[in-house]
Order: C-alpha cells, then sequence, then structure tokens
C-alpha cells in the first residue's frame, strides 16, 4: 500500500540561510508522525511544504500518492492544515463558523448544517455553540480549530504545534481528539514543542536539527540510543555525585549499587525524549562550532 507521505532529499533555504538539508522520511496510512526539533529546525517549513504553501528548492514530496509540486490542487482537496494560531473568526458563534466552512467546502447547507451539530457535539462545544468565539477560552479555540478542519473528513491531517499555550487539560482533551482522528484512519503528522505529547501520541518521531533528520523511530528506539536505566546517587544539593548502568531489574540494581562508592539518595533514571533531544541538538552545536558529520538514523 502506498504511504500516506513520501519526502525524499528535501531541500530549503531563505536568504542564502539553510533551512532543509536533504531530509527525507514516509509516513504511513492512519499513522500519528511527530516531528520535533528546536525553534528554526525546520518543523514550520517541512509542513508548509507538504500542504503546498511553500515551494522546495529540491527534492520530491507524494501525498496520498500525489505529487505535491506536479498537481497541489489534488493534494490540497485530500488534506487539511491546523496552524499554530487557531483559524476562527470571532465574531461569529462556534456554530456559524462551522457551517460557513462546511459551506466554503462545497457542502449543501443542510449536510453543513448537520456536519456542524456532530462536530460540536464531538468536540464538547454544544454548551457554547451559539456563543460568539470571542467569549471562549483557548482550550474551547483550538477544539474548534481543529473542528474546522474535519468539517469534511481529510485523508491526512497536519497540525502544526496544535497544542501551544493550551493549559494541561486542554492538551490532554486534544490529544484524545487526536488519537480517535488516527483510530478512524486518518493519517496525522504533528510537530510539536512538548516532547510529552510526542512520546504520549506519536506511533514515530522525527528529530530535526540542523536542517536534517537525526533520529527517526518510536520513542521505544529514540531512548534506547542514549542507553539504559541507570542508578544514580544524588548529593545533599540534589546533583548527581556518581551512576552506574542497571538493567533496571531488582538484582541489577543491587549489583549497580554494589559498584558505587558515594552516599546520598538513591534514583533510577531511565531514559526520556528529553534526553534524545538533548543529545540530538547538543551535538547538532557541536556540528555547527566544528564541521563533523551528523550522525542520522
Amino acid at each position: 500500500m502506498t504511504a500516506a507521505i513520501e519526502v525524499t532529499g528535501l531541500r530549503k533555504s531563505f536568504g542564502g540561510r539553510t533551512v532543509l538539508d536533504g531530509i527525507g522520511f514516509d509516513v504511513a496510512r492512519g499513522e500519528i508522525f511527530a516531528v520535533l526539533g528546536p525553534n528554526g529546525a525546520g518543523k514550520t517549513t517541512t509542513v508548509g511544504i507538504l500542504t503546498t504553501l511553500v515551494k522546495p528548492d529540491a527534492g520530491t514530496v507524494r501525498v496520498c500518492g500525489i505529487d505535491v509540486a506536479r498537481d497541489p490542487a489534488a493534494v490540497t482537496r485530500r488534506i487539511s492544515l491546523t496552524g499554530q494560531s487557531a483559524a476562527v473568526d470571532d465574531v461569529l458563534s462556534g456554530r456559524e463558523n462551522l457551517i460557513m466552512m462546511g459551506r466554503l467546502s462545497g457542502l449543501a447547507t443542510r449536510r453543513a448544517r448537520a456536519a456542524a451539530d456532530e462536530l460540536l457535539e464531538r468536540f464538547d462545544l454544544v454548551g457554547a455553540a451559539r456563543s460568539r468565539v470571542s467569549t471562549y477560552s483557548g482550550g474551547m479555540r483550538r477544539r474548534l480549530d481543529l473542528a474546522l478542519s474535519l468539517v469534511v473528513t481529510p485523508e491526512v491531517l497536519f497540525l502544526d504545534e496544535p497544542t501551544t499555550g493550551l493549559d494541561t487539560r486542554s492538551r490532554r482533551e486534544l490529544w484524545d481528539a487526536i488519537r480517535s482522528l488516527a483510530g478512524g484512519g486518518t493519517t496525522v503528522l504533528m510537530t510539536t514543542q512538548y516532547l510529552e505529547e510526542a512520546d504520549l501520541l506519536a506511533d514515530r518521531i522525527a528529530v530535526i536539527s540542523d536542517g536534517r533528520i537525526a533520529a527517526l523511530g518510536t520513542a521505544a528506539e529514540l531512548k534506547a540510543r542514549v542507553g539504559g536505566a541507570t542508578v544514580e546517587i544524588h548529593g545533599p544539593d540534589g546533583a548527581v555525585i556518581e551512576r552506574a548502568p542497571t538493567d533496571g531489574t531488582v538484582a541489577g540494581v543491587r549489583r549497580a549499587l554494589d559498584t558505587v562508592h558515594a552516599e546520598g539518595v538513591v534514583d533510577i533514571h531511565r531514559p526520556t525524549l528529553d534526553d534524545v533531544f538533548l543529545s540530538l541538538t547538543t551535538r547538532a552545536l557541536d556540528h555547527e562550532a566544528r564541521p563533523t558529520a551528523l550522525e542520522s538514523a
């Protein structure tokens, strides 16, 4: 089966600055694929190219089997994009926003109203359906924004940092909605600045650093790159004063403790995406300072 997204050798520069330096990856149909990277790494530029909004300098992109450069109109009919800020009309109510989007998407009035009511229920906005969007909280606006992108169910949904600025509860509600979409067969590509978000949601994760794919795989595979669990001894100030590797079992912890000499608070540290991110982005900074090759997966 053809992948939902196929990217090969993608390059893009702005004003002489290389933003994307030959990245490539595939996203399977129905997969949640997260793109991580520091600010300026090229995440938003990648989404812009994949959604036909930005032209690449080189490389090929196919979405739903269609070449983005050759037939952008066919691609846009199959995708939807939710950006970093809510693209809603504050003067209209939530229901009016949804009906308007339905009509703009070619739905008949009756079908647009039915779709609006269905989405208001799905995203827990029924109680505020007839209120002006200007009165909505940040979480409500983001849920409405996501609902707008689903008036006509897309084959591929692009989410550019969809939960930026939301509180914990609102973020978790949006995560549930994203899982539901993927469960229904929609492919989701999302950029995010929240490592926890990628860890909990994504089937696979790509880390972009220095314009390249620095790592690609499941959360477990990426964590394995930075090593296994360690027993850590913390001093009175909380700083780690000694470490020893362990397999995480009781016997393994005992063996690790036998090898350390310091006294203090014992903790078992297991690799997180934070460790992966810091390792890869630090390596990228070293690459800028010293012309060595960046490890890629």
